[in-house]
This record gives structure tokens, sequence and C-alpha cells, in this order.
């Protein structure tokens, strides 16, 4: 069981929220049972004072679906509840409090944690700045935009969070008087002065502020944009990876407003909130991951170099820079959005090039690993009647193919007949199958291999490998006869990554989806656009 905020952060980062179980509430934690209603003010309200509280209080862990029980005046994290995904917006709750906490707090991570019935929701509050104090507006529990011209201080106090006195406020801002060696009313006037002056025109936000390393760039931006209808600031600037994002409301208070959006080494975009919306919540069914990590950020056409615009009535975006990869976010007549992945082949290594390769020793090894990003998951499973017509199928794949025309063009005839399960493991979420062709001893020449890995509650992606593999360059000189030149030549090569990329290919796209893994002869038209491919020699 974690015993501070670093281990019980490190356990919901595992995906293994039950670890929290048995823990009381304490300055550093707070469990909700069910998530915060924030169609109601007051929620929104709450939301604000217990993250402001940590903030105040030198960070803290909130848990959502989590319900505790009362044990010698305590509050102990007793059970996890079921708690409805489409129930809690993450992005809804990163931009509430970007609006409702001033400053906003620094480096507050919202994500998921679990699987399978017992998945949770978290609020990370780091440790914050020691001289800065965190603000809110003083609550109504009215619907409406935060007050301006008020300002409560929530503290983290024990188990709970309470409102800061008038008194201590009071105390507060006599001390910041004095320390300033003006007047009261000199200082105050002072004070007043420079935050209107920092404001701009409008008396409002500046843009770019809360990310002071950019909002000169931000603002510049923002000045060549302007003329598209873009608004004053909804809100503080906040980052997300390298990117510096900023809301905003339209000049126009009937339309929609804007997200303005700024990544490293590509012309800033300002996109229709209607359509950042559909982004953010195509990247939702992301196990564990932020949205926006999982999706990526819109990326600019190829022909564009200077700042552009999504509109509201947009029917495609494409985007790129999160752990999906590139992809593509199309909107059909009834207003519903849908991402595709686009083909993207890639000669470099990736994550997955390494997998199933332990107590492997070949002499050379060329592979194909397709990977294909998959929003439900849960729905995904490896069918017995699927397994076996795989296994009819095998003999008849491209990579059987290869390894034949390999044998064939040496003067033997050696066929990738007899596929077996393994050597890796074979469940409802994986398959694995081998061929192996022997040498005149007995021992393994070469051997072909096909995987497949459903996603995890840690990775997304449905991957497929397929692979051939030269085990034994002796063996495998013998099996076809003394005459002939066993090295592959480059044609040869190309042939076998096209084989084997058609065999991954076909088993990530067809399989996973529930259809005929193999076509019956190979074609090398397969279709490519559902997946994202990598060669490795």
């Amino acid at each position: 069981m974690p015993t501070d905020l670093k281990n019980a952060l490190a356990a919901l980062d595992a995906q293994e929220p039950l670890s929290l179980l048995g823990l009381r509430e304490t300055q550093w934690l707070d469990a909700k049972g069910g998530p915060y209603q924030l169609a109601n003010p007051r929620s929104v309200e709450e939301l604000a004072k217990d993250v402001a509280g940590f903030a105040n209080g030198g960070g803290g862990l909130i848990v959502i679906g989590i319900a505790t029980r009362l044990e010698h005046d305590e509050e102990v994290l007793d059970h996890i509840v079921e708690v409805d995904p489409a129930a809690v917006n993450l992005d809804q709750i990163r931009k509430l409090i970007r609006q409702w906490i001033t400053p906003a707090p620094r480096g507050v991570r919202v994500g998921w944690s679990g699987g399978d019935g017992k998945r949770v929701a978290f609020i990370d509050i780091p440790a914050q700045a020691v001289d800065t104090l965190f603000v809110v507006p003083a609550p109504v529990g009215k619907p409406g935009s935060p007050r301006t011209d008020t300002v409560a201080v929530p503290m983290r106090d024990g188990d709970s969070t309470r409102w800061l006195p008038r008194t201590e406020i009071q105390q507060l801002l006599s001390a910041g008087v004095r320390a300033s060696g003006m007047p009261t009313a000199q200082a105050l006037t002072e004070l007043v002065r420079q935050a209107v002056s920092e404001a701009g025109p409008d008396g409002g936000l500046r843009v770019g502020q809360g990310l002071p390393d950019r909002e000169r760039e931000m603002r510049a931006a923002y000045g060549q944009l302007a003329g598209e209808g873009l608004g004053h600031p909804a809100g503080e600037a906040w980052a997300q990876g390298a990117a510096a994002l900023q809301d905003l409301h339209h000049e126009r208070d009937c339309e929609p407003g804007w997200v303005l959006c700024l990544v490293a080494g590509c012309p800033p975009v300002a996109i229709a909130a209607p359509v950042w919306q559909a982004i953010v919540e195509a990247g939702r069914h992301a196990p564990g991951q932020d949205p926006l990590a999982a999706i990526g950020l819109p990326r600019p056409p190829e022909d564009t170099d200077t700042p552009w615009v999504i509109a509201a009535g947009s029917r495609s975006v494409d985007v790129d820079g999160g752990s999906w990869g590139a992809g593509r976010l199309t909107c059909s007549g009834r207003g519903v959005w849908r991402w595709q992945p686009l083909s993207r082949f890639s000669v470099n290594q990736g994550r997955s090039a390494e997998n199933w390769t332990a107590g492997q020793t070949p002499a050379l090894r060329l592979r194909a690993v397709v990977n294909l990003p998959w929003a439900e998951a849960s729905r995904l499973k490896i069918s017995k009647p699927r397994r076996t017509l795989l296994e009819q199928q095998l003999p008849y794949s491209a990579v059987a193919g290869a390894v034949t025309m390999l044998s064939r063009r040496r003067g033997a005839e050696l066929l990738a007949a007899r596929w077996e399960r393994g050597p890796f493991g074979n469940s409802a979420r994986s398959v694995g199958y081998s061929c192996t062709i022997a040498g005149p001893d007995g021992g393994p020449a070469l051997k072909a291999s096909v995987i497949l890995a459903l996603p995890t509650t840690m990775e997304s992606t449905v991957v497929a490998c397929s692979d051939v593999l030269v085990e034994n360059p002796q063996a495998w000189a013998a099996a076809v006869g003394p005459r002939w030149d066993t090295r592959l030549g480059f044609g040869e090569v190309q042939a076998v990554l096209l084989s084997t990329w058609e065999t991954a290919a076909e088993l990530n796209s067809v399989s996973a989806a529930g259809y005929t893994v193999f076509k019956d002869r190979p074609s090398s038209g397969w279709s490519t656009t559902r997946s994202t491919h990598s060669w490795g020699c």
C-alpha cells in the first residue's frame, strides 16, 4: 500500500488503483465516490476549491471513483465505484481549473487509471511555488462565468479543505502593503494601475498570460490571425507537451470560440471550438492517457507555412504528434466525427520492433510491424473460430510464399505449410504461430512467424508482426544445396519485407475487426489506410 503522494501517483501510473484502498484521506489525498457534476455551478465551485486547496497546501491527489468508509472519525478509501468514462470529461476539468483558479496551478495532470470495471479518474496537483497564493471567485452557486470582483482562498487542512478567514486575508494584504514601502492607498493604486496596464486594452487577460516564456510568441500569432474573428482570452494560456494553447472567445458572442495552438516547427493555427472538442472527444477513449497525448494536435497542410484556420464548418482535419501517430478526423453527413490512422512507413526501429525476440539469436531477421490504434479496445477478442481460420490460411499467406520463394530461387522446394502455435503466448488477447524449415540434421534453418497482440490497459494499439528469420546460415545452406549462394540480394530483401508487411497488415487490419484474416490470394494492392508500419532488418 502506498504511504505517500509519490508512491500513490506511481501506483496510478502503473494502472493499479486498487493499491490505494485502505489509505486514509489526509493532507495530500482526497477521494470522491462519484464524478464532479460539471453542469451544476456548485460542483464547479467545489472542483476549483478542492484543486486550489491542494495547490496552496503543498500539492496533492484527488481520486474520482473510490468510495470511503468512516473509521475512527477518519475517511478510509474502501472500494472502487464503477465510473462511466462518458460521465467524466477530463478536458473540461482541465479547462475549468485554468478558468476558475488564479493563477492557474502549474503541472496539473488529469487522467485515468485501471480498467475492466476498476477504472478511476485522478487529478494530480504538484507542489507549487512557495511564494504563490491561489485564489478562486467567492462561491455563489449560480450559473455564469467566474466573478472578477470577488476572491476566496481555499486551504487544505488535514483531510478537508477550508476557506481562509477574512481576517487572515486582510493580514496577508497588509503584509504586502507594508513590504511595498508605500502608504496603503498609494500601494493599492499602484497595484491596480500595473494590473490594468498589463491586462491589455480590454482590461481582461492577456493573450499568452500563464506561459511567460511564450507570451510574446503567442501574442504575435494572435495578431496574425486576429482578422479571423478571434476575441479576448477565455482563460490563461496553457501547455500541452511542447505546444502552447490559448482558449479564446469569438469577437461576436453568438459565435463559437477558438483555440489558438502553437506547435514547434509548425505555423500557428486557430481551431474553432466545435472542431477542437471533436479532437478531444476522439482521444478520450485512450486508456490511462490524456486525450491530446493520444491523438495529437492539428497538422498543417504540406503546402502551408503561414498561420492558418480550421473553421467551425470544416469536415476534415489531420492530426499528429500523439501516441496514436498520424491520423485524420472526418465528419460524416450526420455530424459524427471519426478518427482513422494515416499510413506512414518508416525504416526506423519502433518500440514494438524488439517484441517477441527473447531467446533468439538469428543470423538475419526481416520483420514488419504494423501498429493500429484502437479506441474501443475492450471490445476486441480473439475467438476460437477466428484462430481456427488463421491456422487454415497461414500456409497460403504472403509470408509463407516468401519462404518458398527464397528456396525455389536456390533450386529447392521448401514449403511453409506446417504452422504451430508459439513460441509466444496464445490467449483471447494474443496469438502467435511459427513455421520452421529444418536443415538436413533436423535443426532449425529458416523460420517464419506471425504474432498479434490486442491492446492492454496501458496501450491502446493493436500490434501485428510478421518476420522471416535465418536461424542458422550453415543449416540453411545445407537445406537448399551446396551449389547455391545463400546470401540474400537487395531484391530478395525487398520482396520478403513486402510479404511480411502484407501479412502483418492483413492480420492487423482484418483479424482485429473480426473478418477474414487472409484473402485466398495475397495481393500487393492491399489497402493500408488504417495502419502505421515500420520495417526493421
